[in-house]
C-alpha cells in the first residue's frame, strides 16, 4: 500500500502554486519557505499500514465477530449513551472521535460486514468539536450489518467534516463486503467520526482516550 493516499497528489499540486509564483517572480527565499506548504499537505494524506493490513492482524480482527475497532485516529470526545438528537432512531451507544489536522485522516470500517446503506448529506462546516456539528455539518453515514449466531448486528458510523475540512471522501457502496479495519475513505483537514453501537456491546473507551484507526478496540459484544 502506498504511504500516501491518492488525494495527496492534486492537493499538494495546488499547495505548491504559491511557491511557484514566488520563484517565477524572483523571490527565491520566499519560494523556499513556501515549499513547506505542499510538504505539509502531502503529510496530511499519509496512509500508514495498520494491524488489519497484515495477515495475522486480519485474522485477529475479522476473525473475532465481537470486536468493534476505532474507524479514525483521534481523541474520544464522547463515549456513552447516544446524545439526544444525534443518534439514528433506536437504542444506541455512541463514541465520538475528534480528528485534529495532525492526525492520520484515513478512515476504516469499525466492524466487518456488508454495507447496507451509504447516505451523503450536505451541510455546514462548524468546528467538529461543537455539538451542533454532528447534525448540521456535511457528513456521510454508513451502515454495516453482519449475521452472528443467527442474529443481525448493525453498526452505523458517520464521517463528519469540520471547520477546516471541506470534503468527505467515502469509497464504499451498498452491497460491498468489508473486513474489520478495512480502509473506507477519508475526511480532509480536521473532522469527527461518530460511531453508533447497539446496547448489546460494552464500550471499552472513555472520554479523553486516544484511538488508532483499525487497531484500538472501542467496544466488544458480550457474546457471539
Amino acid at each position: 500500500m502506498s504511504f500516501l493516499d491518492r488525494e495527496a497528489g492534486p492537493a499538494s499540486l495546488v499547495a505548491s502554486v504559491p511557491a511557484a509564483v514566488a520563484a517565477l517572480t524572483g523571490h527565491r527565499r520566499t519560494a523556499a519557505a513556501l515549499l513547506t506548504l505542499p510538504v505539509a499537505v502531502a503529510a496530511f494524506f499519509r496512509d500508514p499500514d495498520r494491524a488489519p493490513d497484515s495477515a495475522a492482524g486480519a485474522a485477529r480482527f475479522s476473525g473475532d465477530p465481537d470486536l468493534v475497532v476505532a474507524p479514525a485516529d483521534g481523541k474520544v470526545m464522547h463515549a456513552g449513551p447516544a446524545q439526544t438528537g444525534v443518534a439514528p432512531p433506536g437504542a444506541w451507544q455512541q463514541v465520538s472521535i475528534f480528528l485534529s489536522v495532525f492526525d492520520v485522516h484515513i478512515n476504516r470500517t469499525p466492524y466487518g460486514g456488508t454495507v447496507t446503506d451509504v447516505t451523503y448529506r450536505p451541510g455546514r462546516w462548524l468546528a467538529a468539536y461543537k455539538f451542533e456539528s454532528a447534525t448540521e455539518n456535511e457528513r456521510s453515514e454508513i451502515t454495516i450489518e453482519r449475521e452472528v449466531a443467527g442474529r443481525t448486528r448493525r453498526i452505523i458510523f458517520r464521517q463528519i467534516v469540520g471547520l477546516v475540512a471541506r470534503r468527505v471522501v467515502t469509497r464504499v457502496t451498498p452491497g460491498q463486503v468489508l473486513a474489520t479495519g478495512e480502509r473506507i475513505g477519508l475526511m480532509k483537514f480536521g473532522s469527527r467520526m461518530d460511531i453508533f453501537i447497539p446496547a448489546g456491546a460494552d464500550l471499552l473507551v472513555a472520554k479523553g482516550d486516544r484511538t488508532v484507526a483499525g487497531e484500538t478496540v472501542i467496544a466488544r459484544w458480550r457474546q457471539s
